[in-house]
């Protein structure tokens, strides 16, 4: 069942939204050569903390972190750990609040230092293939409308699209109807409403689309070892389009 929100529970949202944007956009900030993940780790629980938030996935399932740290061929919820980043590489970072009874999600990939141009084009597209699906996440449409921008986009560009994992509702669960697939025909599923929130995550390879679990039960990396980037926002629709609400 996909849960329409009343406008009090979207001031919520936009609440509990903000706060995510904010904490993200101070550990994107510190995505440097030599920074460790365990490090924003512990900054994203700290900021949460100040904020009497509480991170959404630390003991979500047994996750033991409040950030899903991933960076290169690991494609999401990978564990913080003390390796120092190296120039040139790239960081997914996965992050969600539970404020006053509601969460936020957002993710992103940021580069660390210098990148090859060849790596920023795929942060570039699979960042673009968020906002075209957020552009269509419009009343009236259907839910695979939003799948189809973001695969259209990333493959016209010769990326692929990893299809384990997909986005989904959001609201006073982490996780609600409906999940929101990457790919995909447009015109199909439930027609959108307003007041149904959505994240919208697409997961974009280098190389095939494949995915394997390490054995840590969590982390996800390519299965031919090539670079993977995300990024997400947890939206609104409204009867006057789409409300980011993970955006500052």
């Amino acid at each position: 069942m996909i849960v329409l929100k009343s406008a009090n529970e979207l001031e919520k949202m936009r609440i509990a939204g903000r706060m995510v944007a904010e904490i993200l956009a101070l550990l994107k900030e510190k995505v440097v050569p030599g920074i460790t993940t365990a490090e924003l780790d512990r900054l994203a629980e700290s900021e949460c903390i100040k904020r009497e938030a509480v991170p959404a996935f630390k003991g979500y399932g047994g996750f033991p972190y409040a950030v899903c740290a991933s960076p290169n061929e690991k494609v999401v919820h990978g564990f913080p750990d003390d390796r120092p980043l190296a120039e040139g590489e790239i960081l997914s970072i996965d992050f969600g609040i539970i404020y006053d009874g509601f969460y936020g999600d957002s993710a992103f990939t940021a580069p660390v230092g210098a990148i090859h141009r060849d790596v920023a084009h795929l942060l570039q597209i699979t960042e673009e293939s968020l906002y075209k699906a957020i552009d269509v996440s419009v009343v009236g449409g259907r839910l695979s409308d939003i799948s189809h921008a973001v695969q259209a986009h990333v493959e016209q560009e010769g990326f692929s699209i990893v299809r384990e994992f997909v986005g989904h509702g959001i609201g006073s669960k982490l996780h609600e109807s409906p999940q929101v697939p990457n790919y995909g025909p447009p015109g199909q599923g439930s027609r959108l409403k307003a007041g149904m929130t959505l994240a919208i995550e697409p997961m974009v390879n280098v190389g095939k689309p494949g995915v394997k679990v390490l054995e840590d039960g969590w982390t996800a990396v390519t299965i031919d070892g090539e670079l993977s980037c995300h990024f997400e926002h947890t939206i609104a629709i409204t009867e006057n389009g789409p409300e980011i609400l993970t955006a500052l």
